[in-house]
C-alpha cells in the first residue's frame, strides 16, 4: 500500500514543479527575447539501504525552446533584433559574460549602454560606454555603434564601439538563475562576425500563450488525479485494517 501512496505523492509534488515552469513561461509571454522552458517527466528508482523497492516520478527541464520569437518593428534607433541564430553579449551582475536576445537598448547618465533589464551591453573590450553628450545613435547591421556629437551637423557620425554577438550553438547554452544564458563550459564565447541584426526592431517572446494555458490545465488535472489516488490509498488502507480486525 505504501508503494501506491508513494507514487501518487511524488507525482503530485512533481506536478506542482511542472506547473511552476509553465506559469513562469506564461508570465513572460510579453518579455522581449524570452525563451520558454520545456518540461519532461520520467520514473526514477528510489535507492536506499538494500534493494530499490520504490519508484517515483520526476519532472525536469531538459532545456529551453530556442525558436525565434516574432520580430516587431519599432522604428527606434536603439532597438535591435538578431537575425536567425545568435546572441547579444551582456555583463551579468557578477561581472561574468552572459547572453540574451533582449534588444531594446538605452543608455544611462554616464553613457553606459544597457538593455531593458538594465544589463550592460558588451563589446570586445567590455561594457560599451557612449561619449556624452550626443544627439543621436545609429547601429549598423553588424553591430557597429555610431553617434552624432551634440551640436554636430547631420552628416557627422563617429564610431564608438561594436556590440559583441556570439553563436556558439544552442546545444551548448543553458539558462542561469538570473534568466541570462551562458555556455555550459562557463567560458565566454568568441565573437561571430557573420551575425547580422535588424535595427529599429525587437524580438518578442517565443512563448505560445495558448499552448502554455492548455499545458497548465492538463497538469492541474493530473494533480487532482494524483490527490484522488492518495485518498484511494487511504481508503484501501482503512479497509485492510478493518479486515485484519475481523480476522
Amino acid at each position: 500500500m505504501d508503494k501506491f501512496l508513494y507514487v501518487a505523492m511524488s507525482g503530485a509534488k512533481q506536478g506542482m514543479n511542472a506547473l511552476a515552469v509553465r506559469a513562469n513561461n506564461l508570465a513572460n509571454a510579453n518579455t522581449d527575447g524570452f525563451k520558454s522552458d520545456m518540461t519532461q517527466a520520467r520514473s526514477m528508482q528510489a535507492f536506499g539501504e538494500g534493494l530499490p523497492t520504490r519508484v517515483f516520478s520526476m519532472i525536469e527541464s531538459p532545456g529551453s525552446n530556442f525558436n525565434g520569437g516574432p520580430i516587431r518593428t519599432t522604428g527606434r534607433d536603439l532597438d535591435i533584433a538578431v537575425k536567425g541564430d545568435g546572441w547579444i553579449a551582456v555583463q551579468a551582475t557578477d561581472g561574468s559574460e552572459a547572453y540574451t536576445r533582449a534588444g531594446s537598448l538605452h543608455f544611462d547618465s554616464t553613457g553606459l549602454l544597457l538593455n531593458s533589464r538594465n544589463t550592460p551591453i558588451m563589446g570586445d573590450a567590455g561594457p560599451i560606454v557612449l561619449p556624452l553628450p550626443i544627439d543621436s545613435v545609429q547601429i549598423s547591421d553588424n553591430g557597429i555603434i555610431s553617434v552624432r556629437p551634440k551640436g554636430a551637423t547631420a552628416e557627422v557620425f563617429e564610431e564608438v564601439g561594436q556590440i559583441k554577438f556570439v553563436n556558439p550553438g544552442n546545444d551548448q547554452m543553458m539558462r542561469g538563475e538570473d534568466g541570462l544564458f551562458r555556455l555550459m563550459s562557463g567560458q565566454p564565447a568568441p565573437r561571430d562576425p557573420a551575425i547580422e541584426i535588424e535595427s529599429g526592431a525587437i524580438e518578442g517572446s517565443n512563448v505560445n500563450s495558448v499552448h502554455e494555458m492548455v499545458a497548465m490545465i492538463d497538469i492541474q488535472r493530473q494533480y487532482e488525479m494524483q490527490v484522488k489516488m492518495m485518498k484511494n490509498a487511504e481508503e484501501a488502507d482503512r479497509s485492510s485494517t478493518s479486515l485484519m480486525r475481523i480476522s
